[in-house]
């Protein structure tokens, strides 16, 4: 089994950051890719960014120039350096990992959600 922990949300003022981590541990062959998902309150779950094993990255154009998604492979995290922070982020953030385990077989995993609240 794979878990993702994430920490890092918070309450921020607008135009504030915060950095998000999310590590995978368990049984972990490789790592195909990891991102980030927001789901704000009556709204559907979106992707924020994902970056790839070799690195290659992806932004909602809602946060493209704001957002910047990195990993660090050898920790097996991945990390949502969020900057000029508007109230409209404000929602749960979900880490998602798509996992090659001990087995070879590639799934797909969810982390428990962090919030990150944008108010003044």
């Amino acid at each position: 089994q794979v878990q993702l922990v994430e920490s890092g949300g918070g309450l921020v003022q607008p135009g504030g950051s915060l950095r998000l981590s999310c590590a995978a541990s368990g049984s972990i062959f490789g790592i195909n890719s990891m991102g980030w998902y927001r789901q704000a309150p009556g709204k559907e779950r979106e992707l924020v960014a994902s970056i790839t094993g070799g690195g290659r990255t992806n932004y909602a154009d809602f946060v493209k120039g704001r957002f910047t998604i990195s990993s660090d492979n050898a920790k097996n995290t991945v990390y949502l350096q969020m900057n000029s922070l508007k109230p409209e982020d404000t929602a749960v953030y979900y880490c998602n990992a798509d996992v090659y385990n001990t087995l070879m077989r590639l799934a797909n995993y969810w982390g428990q959600g962090t919030q990150v609240t944008v108010s003044s």
